[in-house]
């Protein structure tokens, strides 16, 4: 895998390796207030979505969609972000946030003013939840 300087996603892994293989990984990230917050990195340096070949686009998406998929079927959040930003670190990865109507900036985005302050027990109960979320991801991602 080609790495770029300073690029801290080819550097690191980004958070709790939940799934890798050859093309990407996923991780649960060390986001404060959102522990269902995983990204879908790209293993190799690429910028941008378009950077990939057809078949590596389908990769990736299916993988974001089985993200998506377990966080609905495990968390029953009241929504799911989708969001592949890059600005700050410009190495293709995808943000898949299971959101709840109850959590600090809801309906806002993670990057926005928080709207309340955290509900502590709630989201201990989602960080509990998510060791079955990582091991259903592992699990389907391998097949």
């Amino acid at each position: 895998m080609k790495t770029v300087a300073l690029c801290p996603l080819c550097e690191t892994d980004g958070g709790l390796m939940v799934f890798r293989n050859e093309h990407l990984r996923v991780i649960q990230a060390d986001e404060a207030g959102f522990p269902a917050f995983y990204r879908v990195v790209w293993n190799r340096h690429v910028a941008e979505f378009s950077d990939l070949l057809p078949a590596e686009r389908d990769i990736c998406t299916r993988a974001v969609v089985e993200v998506e998929q377990i966080l609905i079927s495990e968390l029953r959040p009241t929504k799911i972000n989708l969001a592949a930003f890059g600005n700050a670190v410009p190495h293709l990865h995808w943000h898949v946030i299971a959101r709840f109507d109850w959590d600090s900036h809801f309906p806002s985005s993670v990057w926005s003013a928080p709207q309340r302050p955290p509900a502590v027990e709630k989201l201990s109960t989602i960080a509990s939840r998510c060791l079955q979320v990582n091991r259903l991801i592992g699990q389907q991602m391998a097949h």
